[in-house]
């Protein structure tokens, strides 16, 4: 195990990854003793068939996991514990104390979030996280979904996107503060985007940051398990393996190397997001500074739920314990409940769009609560070897299960105190990419539609004309001109065609 986290320190120093080394007869036996005892040494049904490159290669694969472990995770997924009744659940709103609104609450105040904020950007003590582990496969691309190209007039991609607004908020910060400002960026990617993104990194010269402030990382694997509760082999020489979920985030971490990165360069709060969201703030200095100000260890933002039937999960507290509930669980009642102080809105209404905020004191204490953290099951049909034939099975029907755990796994481990929520207007922070385009919903075209309209509104505040035609849509405005709709004013009385980009002023 201490070899397999120095060869993952090592991809995060940049070195490359050293051959692997051929293990020792004793060393295989050794292993191999270890399966047996835990009854899975189906794993090692075809080892003396291998070449010794594949031995090497399933050896060492082998050694980066625990079966005791394994066996104690597929028991508990496959054979949750019986209850007699149904524990009665509370449900009710964060506290009061415990938000804030850009939609209800006082200018004033949120200007200040974003001058704390931004000052803690100046002082160096903010990173970011960005979880880009998934593939663009339902969007029809091979690549990852951070290199995909949602068809703006400029062609950025998400990745370009976001690395400007990073790039941008450091040359605010130092505007105000007069001096340099660095905002490091962590991209956590899974095995099969690992490659290409730090490909596509280095193609884009890390849009204009500094190579050393991005370090490109990979989120752990867990094995798949039969429905016996068995490792399935891929092929005979590989285990089938999956990601372990977004809430693999904590765990790689560790193993990574980040966390003692982020410590050496003095960070004490970061953001963490999806890459698939299109307006997302990266670092955003109102988000920082409310949650610095609350002195909490995890805080989130939430857009307002559009209707009682919107299929979102709700950031809330559950029986006094801050929480996320999926809608399926929430039933019709509680849905449509009313604020009893604003009977307009619904009572309910915080809907998460895994966009959060961690204080490094939270991430330095991984250790004592990582392992506590349940893993979720997904049934699956996963192409494997049978062990007896040696055969190829390609399921019809689920034949085994996908281990996970999800970022807000950690969030009832918090005391109330130490969480907080702030709600954002969707139009301006939230468009996820999720569908192929045409869909009509969470589409490329709905994640330029919302950049394009942002754009828009953006250029007619700072007193610009914009003349839409039919079917026309809006203007782009380049991160690097303005990160939130500020600096706009060199348009004031001019008349701008959509659709349009703007890229530099003029």
């Amino acid at each position: 195990m201490a070899a397999a986290i120095k060869n993952l320190v090592d991809k995060f120093q940049g070195h490359s990854e050293p051959a692997l080394r051929e293990p020792s007869a004793e060393e295989v036996q050794e292993l191999k003793q270890k399966y047996e005892q835990s009854g899975q040494s189906q794993v090692f049904a075809f080892f003396h068939d291998l070449s010794q490159t594949e031995k090497a290669q399933l050896f060492h694969q082998l050694s980066n996991f625990d079966p005791t472990r394994i066996n104690e995770l597929a028991d508990k997924a496959l054979n949750p514990p019986k209850t007699e009744e149904t524990a009665a659940v509370s449900l009710e709103p964060l506290p009061e104390v415990a938000t804030a609104s850009i939609l209800d609450s006082d200018p004033k105040e949120i200007q200040r979030f974003y001058d704390e904020g931004l000052d803690l950007v100046s002082e160096n003590q903010v990173a970011v996280v960005l979880l880009a582990g998934g593939q663009g496969t339902r969007l029809g691309s091979s690549q990852p979904k951070g290199c995909f190209d949602i068809g703006l007039p400029s062609h950025k991609s998400l990745f370009q996107i976001q690395g400007e607004r990073i790039a941008k908020l450091q040359l605010l910060a130092k505007k105000k503060s007069n001096k340099d400002a660095v905002i490091p960026w962590y991209v956590m990617t899974s095995g099969p985007t690992r490659k290409p993104t730090e490909e596509y990194f280095q193609e884009n010269n890390y849009f204009g940051l500094d190579k050393s402030n991005v370090t490109i990382f990979e989120q752990g694997v867990l094995p798949c398990i039969s429905n016996e509760g068995k490792i399935l082999l891929e092929s005979k020489s590989k285990v089938a393996v999956a990601p372990d979920g977004n809430g693999g985030i904590y765990q790689a971490l560790l193993t990574s190397g980040v966390r003692e990165d982020m410590r050496k360069r003095g960070i004490k709060h970061i953001h963490a997001y999806c890459v698939d969201n299109c307006l997302v703030k990266v670092a955003d200095p109102v988000f920082i500074g409310f949650a610095a100000s609350k002195n909490v260890d995890i805080a989130t933002k939430v857009v307002r739920k559009r209707n009682a039937t919107e299929s979102v999960g709700l950031i809330l507290q559950k029986n006094g314990k801050p929480d996320v509930v999926e809608y399926s669980e929430i039933d019709k009642e509680t849905a449509e409940a009313k604020d009893p102080k604003n009977p307009s809105l619904l009572k309910f209404r915080a809907a998460n769009i895994v966009n959060h905020y961690y204080s490094f004191e939270f991430f330095d204490s991984i250790e004592t609560w990582v392992h506590k953290m349940p893993h979720h099951i997904a049934r699956k049909k996963i192409p494997c070897v049978n062990t007896e034939s040696g055969e190829i099975v390609k399921p019809e029907k689920p034949n085994g299960i996908k281990l996970e755990q999800f970022v807000f796994d950690v969030f009832p481990m918090l005391s109330l105190e130490k969480f907080a929520c702030i709600e954002v207007r969707r139009e301006d922070e939230f468009s996820p990419l999720k569908n192929a385009r045409g869909t009509g919903e969470d589409d490329p075209d709905t994640s330029k539609r919302d950049i394009m309209n942002q754009g828009q509104r953006w250029i007619e505040s700072a007193g610009g004309v914009v003349v839409t035609e039919e079917n026309a849509v809006g203007v782009e405005v380049s991160p690097l001109i303005s990160y939130g709709g500020e600096g706009l004013e060199f348009l004031k009385g001019r008349e701008i065609k959509a659709p349009a980009v703007i890229e530099k002023e003029e």
